[in-house]
């Protein structure tokens, strides 16, 4: 397991860009809300807690992970000063394919999203076996994978506006 021995909440915050003047999307499907809601919390959480002000955080509920790539399209288009978007969702491996088919499908999504937009958006979607590898990795014993999407938002926030820098 990649997360076995990890925490995925612990962060080095020497190493984090200041985040005050950065603004945020955070897309949250509705599915397996027990799940979204703790990715959610995470990702806020470590948002506040390297300056970003509650007012510069947007978000935004979509029904499943299927509709994050359409949720965060659209907030690409309508906010476009944000300087980074957070796709936060949970798709747990059922009886039928459904589940390869709809993860298969929001990564791809999101990776299209990363190279046609200019708004960098992070993959916060778990995709694991049972509910409780879920809550292991939204709150339990591995930490909270919204609190790594968020640390990874602002790290590629800082890569974009340092790369907006040196284009002129």
């Amino acid at each position: 397991m990649a997360t076995e021995g990890k925490n995925l909440s612990e962060y080095d915050k020497n190493t984090i860009p200041n985040a005050k003047d950065f603004r945020f999307g955070i897309v949250v499907s509705e599915w397996n809300e027990e799940i979204t809601e703790g990715l959610f919390q995470g990702a806020f959480d470590a948002f506040i807690e390297n300056g970003v002000k509650k007012e510069n955080i947007v978000r935004w509920n979509v029904p499943g992970s299927f509709e994050l790539i359409y949720g965060c399209k659209k907030l690409q288009q309508t906010f476009g000063m944000l300087d980074a978007i957070i796709a936060v969702g949970s798709v747990i491996r059922g009886e039928t394919k459904h589940f390869d088919f709809v993860c298969e499908g929001v990564t791809h999504g999101i990776k299209d999203l990363n190279i046609q937009g200019d708004i960098p958006v992070i993959f916060c979607v778990l995709t694991d076996n049972h509910i409780e590898q879920s809550r292991a990795r939204s709150g339990g014993k591995h930490g909270n994978k919204g609190t790594e999407a968020a640390i990874a938002a602002i790290k590629m926030a800082q890569l974009r506006k340092d790369a907006d820098f040196y284009k002129g």
